[in-house]
Formats: structure tokens, sequence, C-alpha cells
């Protein structure tokens, strides 16, 4: 996909916000950041990709747990510096083994309670990596 228009990367010192919800039912499955080059590499290759600010690199959604995110569409904010990517997911969102990090849910008492049904452990899915 040749794209010559461009997120406004300038305007959060190289990165903008990435909100990757399931093009099939809008859940919200995760938010990251996006550099220029995770940007121009999701539109050349299909697959999503995201500059990690804890790790400084670009990284492959799943490259290392298999649970790809599939571009099915980039819709651009009114400000140009940030983008809904919508994705076919392939397995877990998160890398806590749910569908979507957004598996939490603040109860009346100011705790959380988790709503969600975890799909894989982390081990299962990056394995014994420490």
């Amino acid at each position: 996909m040749d794209a010559t228009v461009r997120p406004d990367f300038a305007k959060g010192g190289g990165l903008i916000t990435a909100v990757a919800v399931d093009a099939d039912n809008g859940e919200v499955l995760m938010v990251a950041g996006m550099n220029e080059a995770a940007y121009d590499a999701t539109l050349e290759t299909g697959i999503v990709h995201y500059w990690s600010r804890s790790r400084g690199k670009l990284w492959r959604k799943g490259e290392s747990s298999g649970n790809e995110q599939t571009l099915v569409e980039l819709r651009f904010d009114c400000d140009g510096d940030a983008i809904v990517v919508r994705v076919h997911q392939q397995g877990p969102a998160c890398h806590e083994g749910y569908r979507s990090c957004f598996h939490r849910t603040l109860a009346a008492d100011g705790s959380l309670a988790v709503d969600a049904e975890r799909l894989r452990t982390p081990d299962e899915m990056y394995g014994n990596q420490g």
C-alpha cells in the first residue's frame, strides 16, 4: 500500500498513538506507539508494527508470541497525530494472554476486577525467557 498521506509524527516527538481495534466488532485490543518506521513497515507488509518505548526498538506484533495483527484499515484523527488501526487479531493481543489489554474494570470499591478469560499464559506465548 502506497500512502501519500502520513500522520504528523513531529507533534509527539516522532511517535503517534496507535489504538488497535478488532475490525469485526470494534473491541479495543491495545494502545501502543508507532514511529515512521513502524508505520511504513505496517503498510509494506500488512502486518502491524509498533515502536517499543521500553525496548527502544521496532517490533512486529506477534514476532515472539505468534499473535499477529493483520491490517484491515487505518483511520486518522482530526489532528493527524493518532490513528485507529483496525485489525484481524490472531490469538491474544495482550502480553498477559488476554484477548484485549483492557481486561480489567474499576470496581466501586476502587479495586480492579478481571472481566475476561485468559486465553494463553505468558509462558505459553513466550516460553521461559527469564
